[in-house]
């Protein structure tokens, strides 16, 4: 299965040189080590099924990519790091979340500490170091997207760009206090759905669930995530390490009116992909759905479901009616290399004349 890409793949990080980062070094990790920053991960409120090694195992054996694991360590103790997934480009390496990777991004370990000047300058310190060993890898685009709790980025500013995205999360630990959340039109189709006999299933039908996500993709023009056959290999895979739970909302008659796809192992789950059969639209399978994973994994304690982007458009209108705190999630990105740059700007350039000529062939046709 593709993983890690050759030690001499990349340059190695320096060790921690400066005063900023004192004490703290960083290295890429040999793969037997693993299962360290797998434990760091689940215990990190930094921490998604994104960044574990199985994951992106998965990953990428279905897109070809590979990844490796910066890691800042102080006393021989993992500190905070980063799993740096990349595919090769035209003009080199592309490290950036991706679609099945919404979060690439920095994981630190908590301090044990009450104080909040000496948490600060743990995390500043460690912060530093992956920073100094960040920025000179060779990549022509290094683009990271981290989870809301990691909010100082100030040793990031001097040499990258740094902007927000959003986010909406679910806290799954007093169920009563989220269905008081959810709008009321959505609590109506939740009932109104009940009332017509929709149920859960869990860990259904794969098939279905890429149905629906092809017609998703037809009727919306929502992109396909991956081809059937890789998509099932990736499911497979996470389903047997534990990672991911399909669901399903299931009519009498057998049809499934909704598929959800989340993204398990650690106590914030990620939603990655839904979809609705279009004659089920109406009735509210969707919002039925969603209401019934929040009821599924809360029963099972994990403690919230990151509904993945919030961007402004009605997927993210409806995301907001069910009860999701806003989060704000920190991106930062290095500038892409010269030949990348000028490659999206002559691809722009084209996209920018098609639209052009078929706008004035289309008046000609008018006049």
């Amino acid at each position: 299965m593709p993983t890690a890409s050759p030690a001499a793949a990349w340059p190695v990080p320096p060790q921690g040189s400066t005063p900023l980062a004192s004490g703290t070094t960083t290295r890429f990790l040999d793969r037997d080590e693993h299962p360290r920053w797998t434990a760091l991960v689940e215990q990190s409120p930094d921490g998604s099924a994104y960044s574990l090694p199985a994951y992106l195992d998965a990953l990428c054996a279905a897109t070809g990519g590979s990844y490796r694991i910066l890691v800042a360590e102080r006393d021989h103790d993992i500190v905070g790091g980063i799993a740096l997934y990349e595919e090769r480009g035209r003009f080199g390496r592309i490290v950036s979340p991706r679609l099945l990777l919404y979060c690439n991004g920095l994981v630190r370990k908590p301090h044990p500490t009450k104080t909040p000047g000496q948490e600060n300058a743990w995390h500043v310190q460690t912060l530093g170091a992956i920073e100094q060993a960040l920025h000179p890898l060779d990549a022509a685009r290094l683009r990271v997207k981290s989870r809301a709790s990691v909010n100082d980025l100030r040793m990031f500013r001097e040499r990258w760009q740094v902007q927000p995205t959003y986010t909406y999360v679910v806290a799954l630990d007093d169920m009563a206090a989220a269905w008081a959340r959810v709008d009321k039109n959505l609590r109506r189709l939740v009932t109104r759905c009940e009332a017509h006999g929709l149920a859960l299933d869990v860990d259904g039908d794969f098939d279905a669930f890429h149905r629906l996500h092809e017609a998703t993709h037809l009727r919306k023009g929502a992109p396909l995530y991956l081809e059937r056959e890789a998509f099932r290999r990736f499911h497979a895979t996470l389903r047997e390490q534990g990672l991911a739970r399909l669901y399903h909302a299931i009519a009498p008659d057998g049809r499934v009116a909704a598929s959800q796809l989340v993204l398990t192992g650690h106590p914030v789950t990620h939603t990655v992909a839904a979809a609705t059969d279009a004659d089920f639209l109406n009735l509210g399978a969707s919002a039925f759905l969603r209401w019934k994973v929040f009821e599924h994994l809360a029963q099972h304690g994990y403690a919230a479901n990151d509904l993945t982007d919030a961007a402004l458009n009605p997927v993210s209108a409806f995301k907001a009616q069910l009860g999701g705190e806003l989060q704000v999630n920190l991106e930062f990105w290095r500038r892409d290399a010269a030949a990348l740059r000028a490659w999206e700007q002559f691809r722009r350039s084209g996209a920018a004349l098609k639209r052009r000529l078929r706008s004035g062939l289309a008046r000609g046709a008018r006049e």
